[in-house]
């Protein structure tokens, strides 16, 4: 039987994140996208809410929330500001690994304290010429004793001046390429570890990104994660986690842009009538509506699929691709409907332009899930 209700439980849930949006995040999305100022105080009361972390296990002071739970959270955090999404949501992706690869000791020491205190935690994989590439990237972990020295860039990293430990994938065997790589949890105070100015971004501008430098850095064997060639198959798994939410997150900004689109198109009148009454904008707004919709439902999807312990590689990426593509042309469309006013600052919807641009880049580009979705095709059995 398919059902896509909500349970009472869930439903509460998703009406917390919405009251949370439209209270403590829709007032002040504004001013945090004009300064580029990070919401430290706003993402606290969050996480004091519980709308943070909320995959980590029961056993290590999490709530223990399902995939599907994450995608409810993040679409209404990113109907209000996608730059406030953004790093609530990295957290996942950081953590995500040490959940299923991790040891015990490792999960205490680094999920618990999330759940304890307000910390980030960032994902440190992208590096100046390994993006969509990850197999290009030159970060190297040299053993040396009992410990790991690394050295190399990383670029573009969410939250890396705010991170309490980063996750660093690293080439502990140039020779071998992507065998050859393995992942290390490294406390952000660690010395050798330098954080570069914060990027001037085109959009999402409340969210913290930066490049991060490791000069160096010396780690324990015991922040190994696995065990060496193993990380760039952990590195990936990740995603699988976190690409569903991401997905909810370009839906929650997609419905945001239909919402202004629709109240404008009630308000704005041309030739004697309200402007949805003209095809050309009826039908602009209803192919909003219908991908809001099928974008939702193949996040639920690849969120369902894990939450069940399947492997759901394919729904993921079917998921955040069509999201992210949806979510631009929506945002796109939604400055169409707006006319010059939607060219303005002093209407959101550029901003929700803006804002979408990214998500079709970041935990993979749209380019990069279709070669993994016909890689998925291909490869079955």
């Amino acid at each position: 039987m398919i059902d896509f209700s909500l349970t009472e439980e869930q439903q509460e849930f998703q009406r917390l994140a919405r009251e949370f949006t439209q209270k403590e995040i829709v007032p002040k999305a504004r001013h945090h996208d004009q300064t580029g100022e990070f919401p430290k105080e706003i993402l606290k009361k969050a996480w004091e809410l519980g709308l943070m972390n909320l995959h980590i296990p029961e056993e290590y002071g999490g709530l223990g929330r399902s995939c599907v739970d994450e995608c409810l959270v993040a679409e209404e955090i990113a109907a209000g500001c996608c730059g406030m999404a953004t790093p609530m949501l990295v957290n996942n992706l950081a953590s995500a690994p040490v959940i299923f690869a991790g040891t015990q000791e490792q999960k205490k020491r680094f999920l618990t304290p999330l759940t304890e205190e307000f910390l980030f935690v960032a994902y440190a994989v992208t590096e100046p010429g390994a993006g969509s590439d990850v197999q290009a990237l030159r970060t190297t972990a040299k053993r040396v004793g009992d410990d790991y020295v690394i050295n190399g860039e990383k670029a573009w990293i969410t939250g890396a001046s705010v991170a309490h430990w980063f996750f660093v994938l690293a080439l502990t065997d140039p020779a071998k390429k992507a065998k050859g790589m393995s992942t290390f949890l490294v406390p952000a105070s660690t010395p050798g570890i330098t954080v570069g100015k914060k990027e001037d971004n085109l959009g999402q501008r409340a969210s913290d990104t930066r490049g991060v430098t490791f000069s160096d850095v010396v780690v324990s064997k015991e922040y190994l994660l696995g065990s060496e060639g193993d990380g760039f198959k952990i590195a990936m798994t990740g995603f699988d986690c976190s690409r569903p939410p991401v997905a909810a997150m370009a839906v929650g900004l997609a419905r945001s842009a239909m919402e202004h689109s629709i109240r404008y198109a009630q308000e704005r009148t041309t030739f004697g009538v309200p402007i949805h009454q003209h095809q050309g904008v009826g039908f602009m707004i209803a192919d909003m509506a219908k991908s809001v919709e099928a974008a939702r439902l193949l996040a639920w999807r690849a969120a369902w699929t894990r939450d069940q312990g399947q492997r759901n590689t394919f729904h993921a990426s079917c998921a955040k691709a069509f999201a992210a593509d949806a979510a631009m042309q929506i945002a796109l469309d939604a400055v169409q409907v707006h006319g010059a006013y939607g060219y303005s600052k002093e209407y959101p919807v550029e901003k929700l332009l803006r804002d979408a641009k990214v998500i079709q880049i970041y935990e993979g580009t749209s380019q990069i899930q279709r070669l993994i979705i016909a890689r998925e095709l291909f490869q079955r059995k």
